[in-house]
């Protein structure tokens, strides 16, 4: 008995929802909302960014990026520093809470992907890495939605 499409469709849906309940679960935990928590994400795997880069990632306003920055910087997760060859922009960087915070969001997707995949071969993982970048890239042919930045 063959697999369909519509049994792959429906197993992607059902792990995307536990993801994403597992996902605002943690993020609930520090207060953080979704477009928050990506931020402290960013930040962890990039750097410092300015709020202008922040805006492009996210494909969102830079009046929308000042408010997340705004409520994260008011709960300690991030600091603002004046750029050092533009007086015009203003950078972003985490605090030691918001690396902390992110390096423990790392240790723990580590190890979950460790536990979820022990037992898988790395020829099933990247047969399996494949086809889900296949996927990611014909979705927004489908629906016009971004690709989400790695959170």
């Amino acid at each position: 008995m063959g697999v369909e499409g519509t049994d792959v469709v429906d197993r992607l849906f059902e792990l995307a929802v536990v993801l994403n309940d597992l996902m605002n679960r943690r993020l609930a935990d520090n207060g953080l909302t979704p477009a928050r928590g990506e931020i402290i994400w960013l930040l962890h795997r990039h750097g410092q960014l300015t709020q202008r880069e922040l805006s492009e990632i996210l494909d969102c306003t830079p009046r929308n990026v000042t408010g997340l920055v705004d409520a994260l910087e008011n709960a300690g997760f991030v600091a603002r520093t004046r750029h050092p060859t533009d007086r015009r922009a203003v950078l972003v960087s985490l605090t030691t809470r918001g690396e902390t915070l992110a390096a423990g969001w790392r240790a723990d997707h580590d190890d979950g992907m460790a536990r979820l995949f022990a037992g898988t071969s790395s020829a099933e993982l990247a047969t399996f890495t494949t086809v889900l970048d296949r996927v990611l890239d014909a979705l927004p042919t489908i629906l016009p939605a971004r690709r989400p930045s790695g959170l």
